[in-house]
Parts: structure tokens; sequence; C-alpha cells
């Protein structure tokens, strides 16, 4: 088993999720006390997905998020760089295909709307992943990020960043099939920049009209942007 460093290398950190892949499902709703299904929830509401839409899910693990995104009628496709996670993911009926964020292998403009939860902290380059999921969506449509971020009162923050640094690695020991990856996971949860940080960054990367929605106190925060319907000025 592996786990990757915060240089957030492609390869290393596809292998160390192919490594956690047989249990990721079980060891997220673990670690998260059953709250990682309400956060999903309130993510394919904020990303609204109709009937006839084209929707792209990346770094979508077994599909799960996927699944339950393709129950409004829309048309899904889970992407993620694990290929352990998508075969994990098998049993479940939407299209897979193995894609970097970095470098999506879809045509310009192919997707009305797109979402990545609890991925994009692991893409080297933060920047270029958000451009490219630009680069494929229509003018006019949507992108929801949802991923870990720092609560917004400040002693419930100091004791979340005691639990993720000293309980989530404890706890993943017990569940996971691979225990060293939560340590990353940690690390990589207390570099993350918070929620007005990323959203510049969003609002740099081609979207705009970015809003934050804190979940759990901002232990999780949702950032919903648009595609500008025209090119932004530079």
């Amino acid at each position: 088993m592996s786990r990757a460093n915060l240089d957030k290398q492609p390869g290393d950190v596809a292998s160390m999720f192919d490594g956690v892949a047989a249990r990721y499902d079980l060891t997220n709703t673990v670690m998260t006390a059953g709250l990682d299904k309400a956060w999903r929830a309130r993510t394919r509401a904020e990303l609204s997905p109709r009937p006839g839409e084209r929707i792209l899910d990346i770094a979508a693990g077994t599909s799960v998020s996927t699944e339950g995104l393709a129950k409004s009628g829309a048309f899904c496709v889970a992407a993620d760089f694990s290929l352990g996670m998508l075969k994990n993911g098998a049993k479940r009926d939407v299209p897979k295909v193995a894609a970097d964020a970095m470098a999506l292998p879809f045509a310009d403009l192919s997707f009305d709307a797109v979402t990545i939860s609890f991925g994009l902290r692991n893409v080297a380059d933060t920047k270029a992943g958000l451009a490219d999921m630009a680069r494929v969506t229509r003018p006019g449509g949507r992108l929801v990020v949802c991923e870990f971020s720092q609560p917004v009162f400040g002693p419930f923050r100091k004791v979340y960043i005691e639990y993720i640094m000293r309980a989530l690695p404890a706890i993943a020991t017990r569940v996971s099939s691979n225990p060293d990856a939560y340590s990353y996971l940690a690390e990589s949860i207390r570099e993350w920049p918070a929620q007005a940080e990323l959203a510049d960054i969003i609002e740099d990367s081609g979207w705009t009209a970015c809003r934050v929605v804190n979940l759990t106190g901002g232990m999780v925060a949702l950032h919903i942007a648009e595609k500008p319907s025209a090119p932004k000025k530079r």
C-alpha cells in the first residue's frame, strides 16, 4: 500500500486511492459519522441536474455520487484517475471514464454542469484543473465543488484541526484498507485554502459568480459558480 505526498503527483495519488478503494465508502461513512450522505445530498441539490442534461462528476470514486445524480434523468458520467475506484464501482450503472482532472478527455463545451466532491484538493494544480473543467462546460453551465474546508467558528476550528490530525488516521487504522492514506488526507485538509481564498481561485480559473455554502459549520464547503456566457475580460 502507498500514500501520496503533498506535492500530489498524479500517479502517486491514483495509486494511493487504488489502495483504499475496497473499503472507501465504508471508511468515509464511519469517519464522518454518516454526514457524507447529507453532504452529497446538498451537493446534488445545489447542482440541480435536470432530465436531458449532461453532467460530469469528477473524482467520482466508486460512482456513488454519480448514481445519485443520474436519478434526476440527466446523463451523468463518472470520471476518476483511480482505476481501482472505478472497478470497485462497477456495479453502478453509469458511464465511467479514467481521467485526470487537469487533462479531461472530453471535447470543449461537452457538459451542462461539472461537479467534484472531495477531489479538488488532490489535483496537483488546482487552477489547471478548474480551467479544464471550465473548458468542457458550455457557456452558462454550472460548477459545484464540495470540499473539506475551515470551520467558521474559531474554537470549533481548533478542535476540528486536532481531530483531523489525530483521530482520522487512528479511525482509518480500524476500517480502511490503507490507513496511511488517511494521514495524507488529514495533512491535505489542513493545508487547503479557506473558503474565500478558494472562491478567488475558482473565479481566476474561468468561472464567475462564485458563492459559498458552508456545511456542518464550515467543516465542508460548497463553492458554486457559473461558466461565463462570454469570455472573461482580462
